[in-house]
């Protein structure tokens, strides 16, 4: 008998599948023990997050061994599925493999016996929705991708329904399918045009055709459709802030952390590798739809008071930033400047993976918050650091990445995504020209508003007095929600500290898609980041770190020697008045007042006062959606209108409907030619 096959003689993709298999057999093994909670929680999510972190051991290595293919005997009669792993795929492999670990760990001890769905049937929705993620990006063909696409929002969306009996989560799960579906018909359209009537839905056929630019720009904006309505960029945002809140906390920071990017690799996908041509516009397009969701999603976190739904809308400013990134590449790319193309796409990659990371990592701690206190209004809580710090800690990392702080990842994403809007000179168009750097204003704007939430954030959640007597009793986090919380913080800090590594690792996608990168540029500056030449601009994290560590050690040693060790604790400054109260300290409304008085137009507000004299005295501003009244409503209006139209066709009658077939025929028969 042959031995098995050595681990080095399997391709990565075997690989990659083993891992999607075993994925789907954890989650069947979970229908089977449908209500064993404890066999669900501490046996089958860890070995989940076990092939994640195989996963993503294979895609780091698939990342530097070319392009894999293969077709699998599976689907329809003359349909196989086609697969390939290649450079970009294997990036968003090492994402979906890198922060699933984490939450998968962090999901064992957080779910519940009781909440909702039964935990197996939890178990292997979430399971499926990880095993679609993946095939989403292995995809070599568009029946292939749809199939897994549709898995990917369906499983979804039974998870952000598990508690279903709450009307509210089955109206957000409603919300998000419906829009879900809609850009499912944005990316078939897409799919049609790009097989250019050949009837070969293969990826490599579409690779081939070269469309009128008409015809490819009609393929790209339905591209950005269909998958910026899955991404949540404007308007096609209204259903990310109503189904992150609505979903379990594990759940949440997968959608933001994992499924927006899988979003936005459709768009990479289509944009840089199935369409031969680039036109100048196409980027101006995805730059401005991007810097005014970045904008809108900055604007409204600031004001939030739910905690879920502020860490919502600061994805979708996230997004948005990406996608501006990946519209100036394409500006670059059209006019043929590769270096700096390759430097706006590496930005955008690395802000996907940090936020990936710092991103899940908040709405982890948020889950642990809401399960420690049974609160998720920020108007309730304060205080939460003294005890819980065992989540106050990671979250204050994550807090810290997502403001955009060094030595985080979240800095080195968007410091590199600011010099590249920067290096414009060079364009020859001169409107443009003039117009990029304004564009890079408009961003260190929405970097410090990111930093403005994240203060309020933070602040009111740990710091400060508690705000209700219950919060007293609030335990921390368990053991498996401190290993996930730690995996997620370790790879904030990571990203932040070698850049010039994780370059090397998205170096090959951008020589993909672009033919131009920059670890040749890194690798020669040792640990010191330089996008383009030591004269315009460097980052040294290390030298970084080490400052503040050695701040931090004079200042130990300068106490030490003056107050020869002595310490002292002592109530904090209190203004001279020593009775302070809980009520006396900031609150989530009145942090977030100035901010909403500068962009008040961007809100529709709500003001609610007494309606009687003697009524008790309260003052309430509601902050809605003005694009829901502008166009979602306008919209669903209009539908329902057309419906009860169309129904009135459906009259119950036979001789109604023999009817409609004669008038139909006579109809054929006056209009169709012989």
């Amino acid at each position: 008998m042959n031995p098995l096959p050595a681990i080095t003689d399997w391709v990565h993709l075997d690989w990659v599948l083993v891992v999607v298999v075993a994925w789907l057999a954890i989650g069947f093994m979970g229908v089977v023990a449908l209500r064993r909670f404890r066999f669900v929680a501490v046996v089958l999510f860890p070995v989940g997050a076990c092939f994640s972190l195989l996963l993503m051991a294979v895609a780091l290595s698939a990342a530097f061994s070319g392009t894999e293919t293969a077709v699998l005997p599976l689907g329809l009669p003359q349909l196989p599925f086609h697969l390939r792993l290649d450079s970009l795929s294997a990036y968003f492999l090492l994402l979906i493999g890198g922060v699933s670990a984490g939450v998968s760990a962090f999901a064992a001890g957080y779910f519940r016996q009781g909440e909702g769905t039964p935990p197996g049937l939890m178990c292997l929705e979430y399971h499926l929705f990880l095993a679609s993620l993946s095939m989403v990006v292995l995809a070599n063909d568009a029946y292939i991708f749809m199939v897994a696409w549709e898995t990917m929002a369906m499983s979804s969306f039974f998870l952000v329904i598990a508690n279903h009996r709450i009307p509210e989560i089955r109206h957000a799960g409603y919300l998000y399918i419906l829009v879900a579906h809609i850009g499912a018909l944005g990316i078939l359209l897409c799919f049609g045009l790009l097989q250019a009537n050949t009837g070969d839905y293969t990826f490599a056929n579409m690779r081939a055709q070269h469309l009128s630019p008409f015809w490819a720009s009609t393929a790209f904006v339905l591209a950005v459709f269909g998958f910026g309505a899955k991404a949540g960029v404007l308007p096609l945002h209204a259903w990310l802030p109503e189904a992150h809140p609505a979903a379990p906390s594990p759940v949440s920071a997968l959608m933001s952390g994992v499924m927006l990017k899988i979003a936005l690799y459709g768009i990479l996908r289509v944009s840089f590798d199935l369409l031969q041509t680039r036109i100048w516009w196409w980027g101006v397009l995805l730059m401005a739809v991007g810097l005014a969701t970045a904008l809108f999603g900055v604007v409204f976190s600031t004001v939030q008071v739910e905690m879920k739904r502020l860490l919502a809308y600061s994805s979708i400013e996230n997004i948005g930033l990406m996608c501006a990134g990946f519209g100036l590449s394409l500006l670059f790319s059209a006019y043929d400047m590769k270096a700096l193309s390759a430097l706006a796409l590496t930005a955008s990659m690395y802000h996907m993976l940090a936020h990936a990371f710092f991103k899940s990592l908040l709405f982890c701690s948020t889950g642990a918050v809401m399960h420690a206190t049974g609160e998720r209004s920020l108007g309730k809580l304060g205080g939460l650091m003294r005890y819980m710090p065992w989540v106050a800690w990671p979250t204050l990392v994550g807090a810290l990445a997502c403001a955009g702080l060094p030595p985080f990842g979240g800095f080195v994403a968007e410091w590199m995504l600011l010099q590249s809007f920067l290096f414009t000179t060079g364009l020859p168009n001169g409107f443009l020209d003039m117009l990029v750097p304004v564009m890079a204003a408009l961003i260190a704007l929405i970097a410090a508003l990111s930093g403005y939430t994240m203060v309020k954030y933070f602040g009111v959640i740990f710091l400060g007095q508690p705000r209700e007597e219950s919060l007293s009793h609030a335990h921390d986090a368990g053991s498996w929600e401190r290993l996930g919380m730690s995996w997620l913080v370790a790879g904030c800090v990571l990203l932040g500290l070698f850049p010039n590594q994780v370059i090397a690792i998205i170096d090959p996608v951008t020589q993909l898609l672009v033919h131009a990168g920059l670890a040749h540029t890194v690798a020669d500056n040792g640990w010191l980041l330089i996008p383009v030449n030591v004269e315009r601009a460097s980052y040294a994290p290390a030298i970084f770190l080490l400052g503040i560590l050695g701040s931090f050690a004079l200042a130990f040693l300068l106490v030490r020697k003056l107050y020869h060790g002595r310490m002292r604790r002592v109530p904090p400054w209190d203004c001279g008045y020593p009775w302070q109260t809980p009520r006396m300290q900031d609150t989530a409304e009145g942090f977030g007042q100035p901010i909403r008085q500068i962009f008040e137009p961007f809100f529709r507000l709500k003001r609610h006062l007494p309606k009687a004299f003697d009524e008790q005295p309260s003052y309430k501003v509601t902050l809605e959606d003005p694009l829901w009244y502008w166009l979602y409503l306008p919209v669903a209006t209009l539908v329902e209108r057309v419906s009860r139209i169309i129904g009135m066709l459906q009259q119950g009658r036979i001789a109604v409907y023999l009817m409609y077939s004669f008038v139909t025929l006579i109809v054929v028969l006056l209009v169709v030619k012989r």
